[in-house]
């Protein structure tokens, strides 16, 4: 619907929203629930997942136009239904010839009508559309499958642990990407360039850590994908990650505040990184040519946590004193677009390491933080 004119903002609050809610469903508005990407990506991505679709047509405007040809052109005409302010039907007493109508193209459809001073009356009626529009879509035939395959997830932490435990250190940082489906399938090569070119070195030792001057560390191809086992005595720590041909990523790591010896945790290496892990994942996507409208899943598990406690790597930040973790290990996980990923990439960090952090007496950072050290690693610092 046009955006940003009053009267329509009033259908919409008044009418749009209760009916779409009464209905159990949540009513979505991309300048209203938007998550900072570009608004014609996230258009895009609202329209493919929407159950159903209201699309007002008052005014004319070209995009809702343009929104209403992609929702027919992907199929989901049954889920789309037309609605538009009275007088822009040539039969109504209000018609305004030269005015605003209903163009050519949509006029022949079943179209919801809505008056200004009738709209109680038009909810209802929206209401009922949506209800019946609903009970006549054909359900699913089975329950989508889920991104993560389980097996495949476990088969290689079975292979990652002893490696991580010869060194003998306790705590671990575990990352895993799963595209939406469709998947795509890439060959082996194509994953291994992307591999190649998606390490990010701001830290040092980077995530996903592409080592090609030893046999023993270069990635080696498998029947489904690539696999790179790095047991980095020299430096101290143990890298596993392994890429499928469906574009799934695993990845188990000793952490940076192990190989320093010390019995904490410190918050700002654990933004640090997580910050990397999702730039990562988004170059790493980019590199395989993935739309940046798909929805990629990312989920970090952090283990070895049980009396440590939180501090941080950079010693001019204050850290009061706080009493050690109870618990040993927690995941984390978000969903968003590729393209959301950069965008919104502050956001998605806190929403990891905030469960995290808390675990340590309650510990909570501000917003300010977060955003200094994301956007100093985005920059190429680490601070």
């Amino acid at each position: 619907m046009q955006i940003g004119e009053a009267e329509l903002d009033r259908v919409c609050a008044e009418a749009i929203v209760p009916a779409v809610e009464a209905t159990g469903l949540e009513a979505r508005r991309v300048d209203k629930h938007n998550q900072g990407g570009l608004l014609k990506s996230e258009i895009i991505e609202f329209i493919q997942r929407a159950e159903v679709i209201v699309a007002d047509l008052t005014n004319e405007r070209p995009n809702c136009y343009l929104e209403v040809g992609y929702a027919m052109g992907i199929d989901k005409f049954r889920n789309l239904i037309l609605t538009a302010r009275e007088d822009h039907l040539p039969d109504s007493p209000n018609y305004v010839r030269g005015g605003p109508k209903i163009h050519f193209d949509l006029i022949g459809y079943d179209i919801l009508l809505w008056h200004p001073d009738r709209l109680p009356e038009f909810r209802l009626e929206l209401e009922k559309r949506i209800r019946r529009r609903r009970a006549v879509l054909a359900p699913p035939a089975s329950a989508p499958p889920s991104v993560w395959d389980d097996e495949w997830i476990e088969s290689h932490r079975k292979a990652a642990q002893p490696g991580l435990k010869a060194t003998e250190k306790r705590g671990f940082m575990e990352v895993r990407f799963a595209l939406d489906h469709p998947k795509p399938s890439k060959t082996q090569v194509e994953l291994d360039e992307a591999a190649r070119a998606a390490e990010i070195r701001t830290f040092g030792w980077p995530i996903g850590v592409y080592l090609s001057n030893r046999d023993d560390y270069r990635p080696r191809p498998t029947a489904d994908g690539i696999v790179a086992v790095i047991a980095a005595r020299e430096v101290g720590t143990y890298d596993y990650w392994t890429i499928r041909r469906n574009g799934d990523f695993y990845l188990l790591k000793a952490i940076f505040e192990d190989e320093r010896g010390t019995n904490k945790l410190f918050f700002d290496t654990r933004i640090v990184r997580i910050t990397e892990s999702l730039l990562y994942c988004a170059r790493l996507y980019g590199r395989l040519k993935v739309d940046v409208n798909h929805t990629v899943h990312i989920a970090v598990r952090h283990g070895g946590l049980r009396g440590r406690i939180l501090g941080a790597s950079n010693p001019n930040r204050y850290m009061r004193k706080g009493l050690p973790a109870e618990e040993d290990e927690i995941e984390g996980e978000v969903q968003s677009s590729l393209n959301g990923v950069q965008t919104n990439l502050t956001g998605l960090v806190k929403q990891i390491t905030a469960p995290l952090f808390v675990l340590f007496d309650f510990f909570q950072l501000a917003d300010g933080i977060y955003e200094e050290i994301v956007d100093a690693f985005v920059e190429g610092r680490v601070i």
